[in-house]
């Protein structure tokens, strides 16, 4: 439990117990000072007094943990719920296509975007100025960043339906990946840090590893999907191992735009199948 929750728990706890704080300190060994601070949120005491003073006011101390647990816990689900890592394969028909739907959409728009990402990227490496104003600059950022999201959302949508983890697993983690750099790009336009072309570096070559197992989780669909998750798979392959060059990330960067057009096709062609597995009674 976290102030100011704890602060007022402790005030509710002495009162029911009918104690002032002069009648609690003496029990605990502490100044009235430190737990009117406590009591009034003004500051996080050391876990040794916590405990100290619930062992005064007969409180067991791990219900706060359980708190706290049932907190983390509910925020790893409703993430989970949300990016699609937790849901039933026998979720009604019209949700899974409305999902993918979305997907699609979505990815198109972030395939679109991705131009004038590329371009505002190109730039700032290569002559280190921005050609948006630093406004427009965040705000694509932010927009890749959440088309992205949901482009993704598909492929662990699908992987999940074709028991393709490899798929859900690097799509998290290309997600996971793509909010770290996106903040690092918004924030370094604001103050001065690690030298940029080693962050690009050391991006080209965790994409590029990333890419790689991506590119072979879209090619084990291709017994689900068809022969386009296969060319997706090979062209993400490809991707990946020019980004492990470095030298040759720029090629890297060229192959991903075939490889984004076909993951769209995956994911529209994937409503059209899902509809028709869950007609002949699931997917299997």
């Amino acid at each position: 439990m976290k102030q100011p929750e704890l602060g007022r728990k402790i005030t509710e706890l002495r009162k029911a117990k009918g104690l002032t704080q002069e009648e609690l300190v003496e029990k605990c060994n502490i100044s009235v000072r430190t737990l009117q601070r406590i009591e009034t949120g003004e500051v996080v005491p050391r876990s040794y007094t916590i405990r100290t003073i619930l062992a005064a006011l007969d409180y067991d101390l791990s219900t706060i943990g359980e708190n706290d647990d049932t907190i983390v816990r509910s925020t790893i689900r409703s993430l989970k719920q949300y990016l699609l890592l937790d849901f039933d394969p026998a979720t009604s028909p019209d949700f899974l296509t409305r999902q993918l739907n979305i997907a699609w959409v979505l990815g198109i728009l972030y395939f679109l975007i991705g131009f004038f990402e590329g371009a505002a990227e190109y730039f700032r490496y290569k002559d280190n100025t921005l050609i948006f104003n630093t406004t427009l600059y965040v705000i694509i950022k932010i927009s890749s960043l959440i088309t992205f999201i949901f482009f993704q959302r598909g492929f662990i949508l699908i992987g999940g339906l074709f028991r393709n983890y490899l798929l859900r697993i690097t799509s998290f983690i290309l997600i996971f990946g793509n909010m770290l750099v996106i903040g690092y790009d918004i924030g370094s336009v604001f103050y001065d840090s690690i030298e940029r072309q080693f962050i690009l570096g050391s991006e080209a070559v965790v994409f590029g590893c990333i890419g790689i197992l991506y590119g072979v989780s879209l090619w084990r669909l291709r017994t689900s999907i068809g022969s386009v998750a296969k060319y997706a798979g090979a062209f993400e392959i490809l991707t990946g191992c020019f980004f492990l060059t470095i030298v040759l990330s720029f090629m890297g960067f060229i192959m991903q735009v075939p490889a984004e057009l076909f993951e769209i096709i995956i994911l529209y062609k994937s409503v059209d199948i899902i509809k028709s597995k869950q007609a002949e009674g699931g997917l299997a």
